[in-house]
This record gives C-alpha cells, structure tokens and sequence, in this order.
C-alpha cells in the first residue's frame, strides 16, 4: 500500500466474509508498522452501549488490530450506524434520515490526512442500495480506491462472483483480486478448487487468498 491509499472490501453478497477479511488485512498492515486504519462506511445491525450505537464490525477489526481510537475518530470510522439488520437505505429510512455519499467521503478524507491508508469495508454486495439513487458501486466509484472482492467459497460462488466482477470492470475500478472464503464448516474439495480455477479463468482476475472455515488471519491457502 503505497502512502496515501487504501483498499476497499466488498463481497458478492452478505455474510460472505468481508469483516473477517478486512480485520486480517488491517492487523497484518499494523504487525508490519504501517499506520493504517479501518472503516465501515455503513453499520446496519448496530448495538446500543451507553447510549450509543456501536458498529460490530468496525469494533472487529480494531480489536484485531489491537487499535484504539478516540471518540472523534470512531465516528470518521463508522460515519452512519443503525439498529435495524436490514439494508442500508431501508435502516436509514427507518431512522428517518438519508445517507449522503458526500459525507462518508469528507470521512475518509479526514482519516487519511491522520494514517497511511483505510481499510473500507461495505455492506452487503456490491449493488446494495444506500438510498433512492445511489448504491454501494457509486460509493467505490467516488473513492477510487482499489476493490478487494470477497466471495463465497463453495457451490454457488461461480455466477455471483463472475457477476461482481462484471459490474466492477463496467464501473472501470481497479480489482486487486478475489478472496474466497469458507463462511460455513465443511470439508475444502473438488468444488471449492475447481471454483478458484474457474473464478480465475472466466474473470481474468487472481484469487490472492483461500480462507478454510476457522482459520485465525489471511494467508495465501488455495492448494
């Protein structure tokens, strides 16, 4: 990661990994001395601890990365949070209010004036509404940050993958490559390899990482 930079997380879909992902990358960054920070642009499912909302994956990743961060910061870090586990424009409507690209940006802006780089994840896919107009591509396109794509590592992957891969390329982003993880238990086989084959062959793109279901940190594993 050169100076001034990040990278931007997203997945095929949610719950395919990309907090776990995005943790992994910001601790082994730390380990190796590099000023480097998270952020979550949108936090659905938040929790209330005195009286705030809290973004859990954002919590994840600093914790990880063994990070402290203060008040005014932790808000640069997960400029909207809400209750609700639903998507992003639905909880923000719930909420009464309206998620601003503008906003998340000046966010971004201001912590990388402070680290080396941000890490971003998303939320949901890469298609997830933000509000009426917008979605999440439109916020990757604003941040032109290179696109990290996390997806599923077993049956199914194949088109969902492929399908990302698609938009992002149309949106002309910059796709550093594909992390397939293991988000249930099971057995690593024929399907999950010949996925990461296949994935490589129809999307011109390298798979940098297999993650096997359990495995504590990001590690090139895709034997």
């Amino acid at each position: 990661m050169n100076s001034k930079q990040g990278v931007f997380v997203t997945g095929t879909d949610t719950g395919v990994g990309k907090t776990h992902v995005a943790a992994g990358i910001l601790a082994a960054f730390r380990a190796a001395g590099r000023n480097v920070a998270p952020m979550k642009a949108v936090q659905t499912g938040c929790h209330l601890r005195k009286g705030a909302l809290v973004a859990p994956d954002l919590m994840t990743s600093l914790k990880t990365a063994g990070l402290r961060v203060d008040a005014t910061e932790m808000k640069d870090m997960a400029p909207y949070c809400f209750k609700p586990a639903c998507s992003p424009h639905l909880a923000a409507r719930l909420a009464g209010t309206r998620i601003s690209l503008s906003r998340i940006d000046q966010a971004y802006r201001r912590l990388i004036r402070s680290y080396d780089g941000v890490i971003v994840e998303g939320a949901g896919g890469i298609l997830v509404p933000l509000n009426t107009k917008e979605t999440m591509l439109d916020l990757m396109v604003r941040l032109q940050l290179p696109i990290l794509l996390v997806a599923r590592a077993g049956l199914g992957t194949i088109n969902q993958t492929l399908l990302s891969l698609r938009i992002l390329n149309e949106a002309k982003l910059t796709v550093l490559g594909v992390v397939l993880n293991q988000a249930t238990p099971g057995r690593w086989g024929q399907i999950e390899n010949d996925n990461r084959r296949t994935i490589e062959r129809l999307g011109n793109v390298k798979v940098l990482a297999c993650i096997r279901y359990g495995a504590t940190g990001i590690r090139v594993d895709c034997g």
